[in-house]
């Protein structure tokens, strides 16, 4: 069997899609992207084609250590998430090759269901906990939140309230057997990431993510130090040598992205290497389908798996969904009465994509771009 066409779309609404083709008729589907770098990102994936191309698509570690080792600039992002894309679509060759699920190839399931997470906003405490509430119908009982929108280097005390309200809102529609993550997406101050965290410790969140940017990662042990909550990290850091010294900081849970850091080989690997550490494992997943079947299958293989992101529903879809690329949308349903997610059992990445609603799509593409946030004198703010 020789790989005979890599072909990316970009679909609404915002995601990339890889399909690749073989000469014996498997096809097999990945998801490369950098969300706002997707144009980037295909070129990157038409570059790697070139020595793709011919090639047997079961070999993927040496395909990989190519990918990654070939060239003599390595790392980043792009190149990362071109990988992660090509990657997904050889395992799910490579499963309906054998007429096995992924996770099955990576050493069989640990487990038969996986709990599920959502995300949620509200900007002022009365629509946080509406959102919180219809997730919660919707059958998920655990829920992902931002810290706040544009914080300066420190913030005063009525902005530290308003987050507390905000936060404590949620929990109470959770409950005590309710979970609330709270994301502080780097854009604190590791001065105020510290305050908040203190602040927020009564309220008991699952755990907070990426108090810290990734550029300030050595800071993370010190940060870890300073709280009892639970902290998450991992969502831009695209390799197991990214991840080496955080692991090693006393975090509670690794993050990777399927789509970014070196697609199901590199995250597995990733997973194992947390497990040496007893950190915990919890993709993350704000994309597509593709990704999602992806990061489930090295949940249902890897033993430190804690919780799965997923982004069914939520604000970036607006206008496509992930049901909105699947022949059946059933294998993403998951029990309502306590959030979890049956172990997908078809082969490959145990999802049918819906090839026409594809092309459609990729006829009108997008140009997706993160908002550009600024201070009141003017200055950038994270995002």
């Amino acid at each position: 069997m020789k790989i005979t066409a890599l072909t990316t779309y970009l679909v609404a609404p915002r995601w990339l899609f890889l399909k690749i083709e073989t000469d014996e008729g498997t096809t097999g589907w990945g998801e490369p992207v950098v969300e706002g770098r997707a144009h980037t990102v295909a070129a990157a994936v038409d570059e790697l084609a070139d020595y793709l191309t011919g090639q047997d698509p079961l070999r993927i570690e040496d395909h990989w250590q190519v990918m990654t080792k070939g060239g003599f600039y390595r790392g980043g992002p792009v190149l990362s998430s071109a990988v992660s894309g090509i990657d997904q679509a050889l395992w799910d060759i490579k499963g309906k090759y054998h007429g096995v699920p992924v996770h099955d190839l990576l050493g069989g399931a640990v487990r038969d269901r996986m709990r599920m997470y959502s995300w949620i906003g509200g900007d002022d405490p009365s629509e946080a906990a509406e959102h919180a509430a219809q997730r919660l119908e919707q059958g998920y009982r655990a829920v992902k939140m931002n810290v706040g929108g544009r914080l300066k280097h420190l913030e005063t005390a009525r902005e530290i309230d308003a987050v507390l309200a905000r936060v404590a809102s949620v929990r109470e529609v959770m409950g005590e057997d309710g979970d609330v993550a709270v994301d502080f997406h780097g854009r604190t101050s590791p001065a105020l990431a510290k305050q908040l965290a203190r602040a927020l410790e009564p309220l008991r969140p699952m755990f907070i993510e990426e108090p810290l940017l990734p550029e300030l990662t050595s800071q993370y042990a010190d940060f870890t130090a300073a709280t009892s909550i639970p902290v998450a990290t991992g969502e831009r850091l695209y390799s197991r040598w990214d991840f080496d010294l955080v692991l090693r900081s006393g975090i509670a849970l690794a993050q990777p992205d399927l789509s970014h850091a070196g697609g199901i080989s590199e995250v597995r690997r990733i997973a194992a290497q947390a497990e040496v550490h007893g950190v915990g494992l919890a993709p993350h997943c704000p994309l597509g389908p593709i990704a999602l079947a992806a990061c489930l299958q090295v949940d249902f293989a890897s033993p430190n798996a804690f919780i799965q992101e997923t982004s069914l529903g939520i604000h970036y879809n607006v206008g496509s969904d992930l049901g909105d690329y699947l022949v059946d949308t059933s294998v993403f349903d998951f029990d309502t009465t306590d959030g979890h997610m049956a172990r997908l059992s078809a082969p490959g990445l145990g999802i049918e994509i819906d090839e026409d609603a594809v092309a459609k799509a990729a006829e009108n593409g997008h140009r997706w771009r993160n908002p550009v946030w600024r201070h009141t004198d003017g200055s950038l703010a994270e995002w």
